[in-house]
């Protein structure tokens, strides 16, 4: 019994996990078959002490950093734990594992002038500006993902200012637009999208240049031209206008609950991180501003 690809199908068709996660999975869990198959060791003969000489193993021979052997490390985890409900293991041999400590990786994000630009810069003086200037417009003012935003039909975007997107795990949710985004996106439609449209069949909401549904490698490729053409020297990602949405919002007020849910994160610990990205804000906001933040030089005088 393949017992790696029974978990992977818990994962994908009980658990719902996105698509990349199952991918990461599935090559985590081939590698340590690879090493199993080189100690003549069965999946399922697997103890403590095995599971502890193979993390070892890849810190040594990989240099693996403390994220990636984090990830392992769950995969593992997950795996004999579903091994242990199913009743063919009678313990979990990564039950005593910790998971690597970790420092916490402050995402990249762009100030609200930088955004400015960045929104810009489509020239309308091309059909395919005011599709650019749409997505950016609506991917800043919603924090979708890279997938969610090109995955968008037809009828997703109501009048009212309302999106429907379906997000990890096919979960559902609506998120509120503004007013300069549903002006972009109408614009577009009205433009731009009926030129670019081969078929009136076709629903999805954001099409290339050949009438079809624009690849999440399209969006990357007129993203990373555009940040140069404004001059942002930050690696410029769909993630990090998504990064900046979320902080932007923190900064001004806006409470962690809301942003969780706007963003689509299961889990409010998720969500957490861009607290510390608006208290580093803050902190620096306060030193450069502040009379008595910094000692002058004729203190002590």
């Amino acid at each position: 019994m393949d017992y790696i690809y029974e978990y992977l199908n818990h994962l994908t068709v009980e658990r719902g996990l996105a698509k990349n996660t199952i991918e990461s999975y599935h090559q985590d869990l081939t590698q340590f078959t690879h090493y199993l198959k080189k100690k003549k060791i069965d999946v399922i003969e697997v103890n403590s002490p095995c599971i502890i000489s193979y993390l070892y193993h890849l810190q040594k021979t990989s240099h693996a950093a403390a994220s990636t052997l984090a990830r392992k490390t769950a995969a593992l985890r997950g795996l004999y734990n579903f091994l242990l409900i199913e009743d063919v293991i009678t313990e979990n041999p990564c039950s005593l594992l910790e998971t690597p400590r970790q420092a916490p990786n402050l995402p990249d994000i762009l100030t609200v002038a930088q955004v400015d630009k960045l929104l810009s810069v489509p020239s309308l003086a091309k059909i395919t500006g005011y599709r650019d200037r749409a997505m950016l417009e609506l991917l800043y003012a919603t924090g979708l993902r890279v997938s969610e935003l090109i995955g968008l039909n037809l009828g997703d975007l109501d009048d009212l200012g309302f999106l429907r997107v379906i997000g990890k795990g096919d979960k559902e949710r609506i998120v509120p637009v503004g007013s300069k985004a549903m002006e972009a996106v109408k614009i577009y439609l009205h433009q731009c999208r009926e030129k670019l449209a081969k078929s009136s069949r076709d629903r999805a909401l954001f099409l290339n240049s050949r009438g079809g549904r624009l690849t999440r490698q399209g969006f990357w490729k007129l993203l990373k031209q555009h940040g140069r053409a404004c001059g942002i020297k930050t690696t410029l990602t769909p993630h990090v206008l998504r990064h900046s949405f979320a902080t932007h919002l923190l900064a001004n007020g806006a409470d962690l609950r809301s942003v969780q849910e706007m963003l689509g994160h299961a889990d409010i610990s998720t969500t957490q991180i861009y607290t510390h990205l608006t208290r580093e804000h803050l902190r620096e906001l306060y030193m450069k501003t502040h009379p008595r933040a910094k000692i002058r030089e004729d203190f002590h005088e």
